[in-house]
């Protein structure tokens, strides 16, 4: 049995991550230190002989007995709100923390993928972003913290892949959602439709025109496999191209939660990308990906999970 450890475990795609290894036939590790995880996303794994926690902050030393597949760390802050709270721990996972695994797989000989995200073209100014483009990122605003953190991490990973041979993969991650996200997590599709379900006015920022790609997580999960298991370096954009504006979002969950919920206006803030949308034709050529699931049948899904959650008192 292949074993894997997943760091971010306990968070919005590392519990997502888990579950499918899991399915895969894996042995999975697990390991989190809960800034901004929830256990509540992982405990159903925990009967499961296949499935082992450690809780532990990967910006120190990492160690994990025995030998390593695969490592794929997804620790960090991802929000905009968890990352502006939280700026430096967000510079150490991306820098000591990617520092740290890097070295674990390459004692293990172990292959590593590392999440990297769409925010390193900051407010880009070409569009849609292709892989080669370097990006237009601010590294003393507000959200540098992220970017430049996911910039490093991207620089370290490819000279332990250039230097020492390591086995590696780079992936970048546009907008994803589906069930699991976190209530206060300060991202759009969850915000609006929090909102919704408990009528309370629905925040656009900005007039709303800005753009946004959105990816449901089971495709994001599936091209994340292909390219771990395929034979290119990356990084690689894995995403949905479909471009919507902000308000298109808001009014399409306004119409499917509530009709009568009312959207409200605030300005927008500073940094915030006006558009946002991959470019996958590396991941089709290269991987034979492309998503699957359109807007409406993932939110809908979405939906349902925050509305039981609700219902329950856990969001």
């Amino acid at each position: 049995m292949k074993r894997i450890l997943i760091t971010g475990a306990a968070g919005f795609l590392g519990s997502h991550l888990c579950d499918r290894f899991i399915k895969e036939g894996y042995h999975v590790i697990g390991m989190d230190n809960l800034l901004t995880g929830d256990m509540t996303n992982i405990e159903h794994l925990f009967p499961l002989k296949e499935f082992e926690f450690h809780y532990h902050d990967v910006s120190k030393f990492v160690h994990v007995a025995g030998k390593l597949d695969y490592i794929l760390h997804f620790a960090s802050p991802a929000s905009p709100i968890d990352y502006l709270q939280m700026p430096i721990q967000t510079m150490k996972v991306g820098s000591l923390g990617t520092h740290n695994l890097l070295g674990l797989a390459k004692d293990k000989g172990a292959r590593i993928l590392v999440a990297s995200t769409s925010e390193v073209y900051g407010d880009p100014l070409v569009h849609p972003q292709v892989e080669s483009y370097w990006g237009n990122v601010n590294p003393i605003g507000p959200r540098g913290v992220y970017d430049e953190a996911k910039r490093f991490q991207e620089a370290i990973t490819m000279a332990y892949h250039t230097y020492h041979g390591l086995e590696t993969r780079i992936i970048r991650i546009f907008n994803t959602y589906g069930p699991r996200m976190f209530e206060n997590d300060g991202r759009v599709v969850s915000n609006f439709i929090v909102q919704a379900l408990k009528g309370i006015p629905l925040t656009v920022y900005g007039d709303g025109s800005q753009t946004r790609s959105f990816c449901y997580v089971a495709d994001l999960i599936e091209g994340m496999m292909r390219l771990m298991n395929g034979e290119h370096i990356g990084p690689i954009n894995i995403g949905n191209p479909g471009e919507y504006t902000i308000l298109q979002l808001a009014e399409t969950i306004q119409k499917m939660v509530n009709p009568d919920a009312e959207l409200t206006f605030k300005p927008l803030p500073q940094d915030d990308p006006l558009q946002r949308q991959p470019d996958i034709t590396k991941a089709k050529n290269l991987l034979g990906w492309e998503p699957k699931i359109n807007l409406e049948e993932g939110l809908k899904m979405t939906i349902e999970d925050f509305r039981s959650r609700i219902e329950r008192g856990e969001a």
